[in-house]
């Protein structure tokens, strides 16, 4: 049974303030700090370039892919660190689409999150001779999988609405027409049970900076499926990627299985801090935060439909179609938002019109709901989001 009182503690969150975002960034874990500091002294200051080897930072990228792993449902050895998501999902479809060389469509959805589309067609018309994204509404990729698909390329977990994919079902669903299945876990890993052997998963990507806490910029992991982790075609072939990378080898030869993934040289201090915050999920059950997330999330939606009229729930109602997080409508939503996190809600805002608001149980509580909700009550009655400097978009919302 998971300790949240325990797990709770395990944070650094500002006095006074109930975050709602963490499926966007996490806190602090109170460890990091430490283990950071850490390579900066003793390693890197006393060992040098040594810290490569004494300390271990070299095969970071794998250790920690095998931590990952086992929250995953993955195989051992089948996950490495490193990189941006996006990076990691360019990787997985490339891979999967040469292991298709004979079909041209790549199916997603217009729910998907843009970076993810992004690559997809960046890729595509690299590719050329008719290589190309096809986007269906989320509801009718089931429908929309045919012969002539090479991948079926989604993400579990929506990221405005929360709505959820059945992973299992439409992996099985893609395999009866011979497509493979490169499936995002941004808003996932964390946040719902996850089981990519069991689910028959071909390749899988996700970040840690959102629900695992890691940090802003922490590095991304990606999972190839052990029947194609010898042949997955590696369209990035950075020298960590190589099978003897200090060899310096002018022809590049991929490293076995999950190695071969890696490109570029491993983000030490990141790395690091993703350490200290799996340090906290080892004492987690998965099935414990997804128990505790429904009920919260019910919670806050009853309390918001009660008080506020004016907000829509955009989040699926059955919350075993949502994740971790509830989003609603309100024409005004960037202001309203701008509004509580004045007075010390924070959540965010994604176009056009969607609040969003994560409810992550190791560190929110039904106290921070009940009183995010009275605030959020307070705004809307009084029209408080209606100050011309709420208005004024930042760079990031």
């Amino acid at each position: 049974m998971t300790d949240f009182a325990w797990t709770r503690d395990q944070f650094l969150l500002p006095d006074g303030v109930i975050y709602l975002d963490g499926n966007s960034l996490g806190p602090m874990p109170k460890a990091a700090p430490d283990r950071v500091a850490r390579v900066l002294q003793p390693e890197w200051r006393d060992m040098l370039i040594g810290g490569w080897v004494k300390a271990g930072w070299h095969m970071m990228p794998e250790t920690l892919g095998d931590r990952i792993a086992a929250l995953i449902g993955a195989e051992p050895g089948h996950v490495v660190v490193g990189d941006t998501l996006s990076i990691k999902v360019y990787q997985a479809l490339a891979a999967a689409l040469a292991l298709r060389p004979e079909r041209r469509v790549i199916l997603s959805d217009t729910g998907n999150f843009p970076s993810d589309l992004y690559m997809a067609e960046g890729l595509a018309r690299t590719l050329g001779h008719g290589t190309r994204l096809v986007t269906v509404a989320p509801e009718d990729v089931a429908e929309a999988l045919t012969d002539e698909v090479a991948v079926l390329m989604l993400t579990e977990v929506d990221y405005r609405t929360g709505r959820r994919h059945d992973v299992a079902a439409l992996t099985a669903r893609a395999h009866e027409v011979s497509a493979l299945t490169v499936w995002d876990l941004a808003h996932s890993f964390g946040a719902v049970p996850v089981d990519l052997a069991a689910a028959n998963v071909d390749f899988a990507a996700g970040c840690t900076y959102k629900y695992i806490n890691a940090g802003p910029g922490a590095p991304a992991f990606i999972y190839v499926a052990p029947r194609h982790a010898e042949k997955a075609d590696t369209a990035l072939q950075g020298w960590q990627g190589h099978d003897a990378p200090f060899a310096f080898d002018p022809a590049y030869r991929p490293a076995s299985k999950v190695a071969r993934m890696r490109v570029g040289t491993p983000p030490v201090l990141q790395l690091a801090a993703l350490d200290a915050a799996l340090d906290v999920w080892d004492q987690v059950d998965i099935h414990d935060v997804r128990a505790r997330s429904i009920a919260l999330s019910e919670r806050f939606i009853a309390g918001v439909e009660e008080t506020c009229p004016q907000l829509r729930l955009a989040s699926p109602r059955d919350p075993e179609r949502r994740g971790s997080q509830v989003s609603f409508h309100f024409e005004h939503g960037y202001a309203a938002m701008q509004a509580l996190i004045a007075r010390g809600v924070v959540g965010d805002f994604r176009a056009p019109d969607i609040m969003r608001f994560g409810l992550t149980p190791l560190y929110i509580g039904e106290a921070e709901v009940d009183r995010a909700v009275e605030i959020l009550a307070e705004i809307m009655k009084d029209r408080l989001w209606d100050n011309p400097d709420y208005k004024v978009k930042a760079i990031v919302t």
